[in-house]
């Protein structure tokens, strides 16, 4: 299934790399994964989450607080999906959600991928059994028309990319924060919160809109899983330091989760 990022030809596996016709290589990491974002496709140094957010993410969401996310990505696949050959979940971070889904909705390949290598890397250590990649959304290094199934969770979606990775009847499950996630973290953070009235942006000319709802559900953190919450957020770049200190050191906070979520499908 995948291809050279440079070329685009098909790659094959001999010994412990990818070659290409061209003979462009990629060699797998000792963890497990392939690195398949060149130089060119790099904004900066080091692209995507940083290891303390990561560490954050894993440690937060191993204990199950999403997990009705994770349920209803899975109910979402299980109902819509056409074929269960080709999983592909795009900004997979550490691999909680690509995991928890293969398991629960069984696919023949399983791809993982993700821009920042740090995540990729402790994605590894999740299963051995998923093709783990460093990748960006823009530039997917599989086949063309090749992919059963993307999940999108928390992560942009790059349309015209997805679709021509898609096969025809193809899907999207995409999760996006809703007006209301995190509200009461937001009010620890920042001195005024302001209303926002967040909504998916519109594929029409694409894809056809199966599903569309929002998860809603509350979440009572105590202190260690509250400072969890905020350092794997982006939020944790933009507190300021007392601010930072002030929730660090509450015992507990109620907190709202609320995700738009919806499938789209390849016409």
């Amino acid at each position: 299934m995948l291809i050279c990022p440079i070329c685009k030809n098909e790659l094959k596996k001999r010994g412990n790399s990818l070659f290409c016709s061209k003979n462009h290589c990629f060699d797998f990491a000792k963890q497990g994964y392939i690195n398949l974002l060149p130089v060119q496709q790099k904004k900066s140094l080091n692209p995507g989450d940083s290891k303390e957010m990561l560490s954050a993410r894993r440690s937060f969401l191993s204990k199950g607080f999403y997990t009705p996310i994770k349920d209803k990505v899975a109910c979402l696949i299980e109902t819509y999906r056409q074929d269960n050959e080709n999983f592909l979940d795009i900004g997979c971070g550490e691999g909680y959600y690509t995991v928890e889904i293969s398991r629960a909705v069984p696919f023949k390949n399983v791809i993982g991928t993700d821009i920042a290598k740090d995540a990729v890397k402790m994605c590894c250590n999740r299963s051995k059994d998923i093709m783990w990649t460093v990748a960006t959304a823009s530039h997917l290094p599989v086949k063309d028309q090749s992919i059963d199934c993307i999940t999108s969770i928390f992560s942009l979606v790059v349309a015209d990319e997805y679709y021509i990775k898609l096969k025809k009847g193809g899907i999207i499950v995409e999760v996006s924060a809703g007006n209301n996630h995190l509200i009461e973290l937001k009010r620890e953070i920042y001195q005024q919160v302001y209303k926002q009235e967040k909504s998916q942006r519109d594929y029409s000319h694409l894809f056809t809109t199966e599903y569309e709802d929002k998860i809603s559900f509350q979440l009572l953190l105590e202190n260690e899983d509250l400072k969890n919450l905020l350092d794997m957020t982006p939020h944790i770049n933009r507190i300021k330091k007392d601010r930072k200190q002030q929730l660090y050191n509450l015992q507990s906070l109620a907190i709202t989760v609320e995700c738009n979520v919806r499938v789209l499908k390849k016409r």
